[in-house]
């Protein structure tokens, strides 16, 4: 049972959330947050030594039956239905799936790379895609649940650094914009978010490709925003919330300009 620093009543059952990309960054806090809401969690990324490393913190902090972990390549795409089925078995329910996996290979403006393109779609977009596909499937059936994907203000508009990545953004915002159409008639939760800098590795690559970097925020005040955001229902979050006013002037800032700019 969790501690006394849950927010769920002791006969309560606790809910379950999937986090696919937990080892580090967002998906890390996301976990340490939602067990504090009283969530277990099923804890997925490649990285087993971390995932085993916060399941022992978040177990130590909130009760020995909280954190749950999955070693999972997000690319192997085949077997996410059975695993699928595998958490549910073991954890007895799933009330949300979010996909927070995610990688930006650096890449140089005059750069064509189909290698490293093709791993960004990947990860970014395709994996995405087959787990809150089956998460859609499974929680249409039950009439409830919550999908969250981690999109980025990258995937806005087109631009020149690092054109796969923004894709893989664009592509996973629509994938979730028609879930939430399909799926809000069926009492099924569907967010997007849409982070700005995050101190995370993938920064570091940013900073490598010599892109300036501004309002950088922790990975658990993203976190702490994604969790708001669910309680609430949103349907589409920046995180910090300043993004939402940038991110309306690029969007409408005219092509032929936008070019001129070369962002």
């Amino acid at each position: 049972m969790s501690n006394s620093t849950s927010t769920l009543p002791a006969l309560q059952p606790r809910p379950v959330a999937v986090i696919v990309g937990a080892s580090s960054g967002i998906g890390a806090s996301l976990a340490e947050r939602l067990a504090q809401e009283g969530y277990r969690v099923a804890l997925l990324a490649r990285r087993e030594d971390r995932l085993q490393q916060l399941a022992r913190l978040l177990n130590e902090a909130h009760g020995s039956e909280t954190a749950y972990v999955y070693p999972h390549d997000v690319t192997h795409f085949d077997q996410v239905p059975e695993l699928f089925q595998r958490i549910l078995k073991e954890m007895h329910r799933i009330d949300a799936v979010i996909y927070a996996a995610g990688i930006m290979l650096p890449m140089h403006v005059e750069e064509y790379d189909f290698e490293k393109d093709r791993k960004m779609i990947e990860v970014n977009l395709l994996g995405a895609m087959a787990w809150l596909g089956t998460a859609a499937r499974y929680f249409q059936g039950l009439g409830t649940g919550q999908i969250v994907g981690i999109s980025s203000v990258a995937g806005d508009r087109g631009r020149v650094g690092n054109p796969a990545y923004y894709v893989s953004k664009a592509g996973l915002t629509t994938y979730l914009e028609s879930l939430r159409n399909r799926l809000s008639r069926r009492g099924v939760h569907v967010l997007t978010v849409k982070p700005g800098f995050v101190e995370t590795p993938m920064l570091e690559t940013a900073r490598q490709q010599g892109r300036k970097v501004f309002w950088v925020i922790s990975p658990a005040q993203a976190a702490e925003d994604i969790v708001r955001a669910m309680k609430k229902r949103k349907q589409v979050i920046y995180t910090p919330a300043r993004w939402r006013w940038v991110m309306f002037v690029i969007r409408n800032i005219p092509s032929f300009i936008f070019r001129r700019l070369g962002l």
